[in-house]
């Protein structure tokens, strides 16, 4: 079972041989922990109880921290993986917003259905759905297409069907159960609900707060071992959008705000779709900016000028490479 992004296989394309100078930058795993505390994200298991407001705030408190953002909201008592972007990260959280999720749900029907209505019904609730928002959301409540990417049925003890499902973001798991009790002529309501997996992030590797301050402590403490296995660089949270990595001299323009035209572009993932978002890195794996693609990666291949990417957001600090060139890529 998988979502879009991971049926997709990449590989890197070389536009020009080029090498990181070792004197400018860092590879994001290098950081300091000051750095990765202020420039990082957390896959928090939320509990029940708290809203994803709350965890966040929770995270800063724990942090000392006056900036944090999170992947997507989950009801109070929904739990699971919540990413937490944190200090100078915290605008990242806007690329996983849109990503693919994975839940685990326990549904009950009001009444006793056969096995075999309940997987004919299954098949029926993959691929395009349609959906009314529920009375309680953020969004207008009008008819609105979702994509399910697959959904399976994990066991079926009498009314009780435990199943997950991966489906597009702003999918309402509670109202998919509603809708699918509707479908086999009963209703439904979902008794429990646990986020799996946001983009390239699931349950294998959340931690708790508790985990998280118990860490934090023991690094004011001296000892910050446990808490770098808790944070990790905030690159990691586009794993599942494609790549340009840029020359070292082409960085510091981009990160006063221009954008980036071919010549400037050392490599490239495959599979670059004109008008999708991709990340801008260095030689070096740090997220320069995100921007959106204005090329293929069949056309960038192909033109040795041109703009390749426009600039959307700026993540690397201005001058932490040099200023190497004196025109605009």
């Amino acid at each position: 079972m998988q979502l879009p992004f991971e049926k997709i296989e990449r590989e890197i394309l070389v536009k020009r041989d080029a090498f990181p100078n070792p004197a400018f930058g860092l590879m994001p795993e290098e950081r300091s922990m000051e750095e990765m505390v202020n420039y990082g994200l957390i896959n928090v298991n939320k509990q029940s109880g708290p809203t994803s407001h709350q965890i966040v705030d929770y995270v800063k408190g724990i942090l000392h921290l006056d900036k944090a953002g999170h992947s997507g909201t989950l009801d109070p008592k929904v739990t699971g993986v919540l990413l937490v972007a944190t200090g100078r990260a915290t605008r990242i959280v806007q690329f996983l917003l849109t990503a693919g999720k994975e839940y685990v749900c326990l549904m009950h029907l009001h009444t006793p259905v056969s096995v075999e209505d309940i997987k004919k019904v299954a098949e029926k609730f993959v691929g395009e759905i349609e959906q009314m928002p529920p009375v309680r959301s953020a969004v207008k409540r009008q008819l609105r297409k979702r994509n399910i990417y697959y959904f399976e049925i994990l066991e079926i003890n009498e009314q009780d069907i435990l199943f997950k499902i991966g489906c597009q973001a702003g999918t309402y798991v509670r109202k998919f159960v509603h809708d699918f009790g509707l479908e086999l002529g009963t209703k439904a309501h979902m008794a429990e609900l646990v986020r799996s997996k946001v983009a390239s992030h699931t349950y294998e590797n959340w931690i708790s707060l508790h985990d998280l301050k118990d860490a934090y402590t023991l690094w004011k403490e001296g000892d910050e071992e446990e808490l770098k296995k808790l944070i990790m660089p905030m690159e990691k949270a586009i794993d599942h959008i494609p790549k340009i990595w840029i020359t070292d001299t082409s960085i510091d323009t981009l990160c006063h705000g221009a954008s980036l035209s071919v010549p400037g572009i050392a490599k490239l993932h495959t599979g670059i779709v004109k008008g999708e978002f991709v990340g801008v890195m260095s030689l070096k794996n740090e997220l320069v900016c995100m921007g959106e693609a204005m090329m293929s990666s069949e056309e960038i291949m192909e033109n040795e000028k041109g703009l390749a990417v426009k600039n959307w957001k700026v993540f690397m600090q201005p001058d932490t490479y040099p200023k190497f060139l004196k025109k605009s890529l």
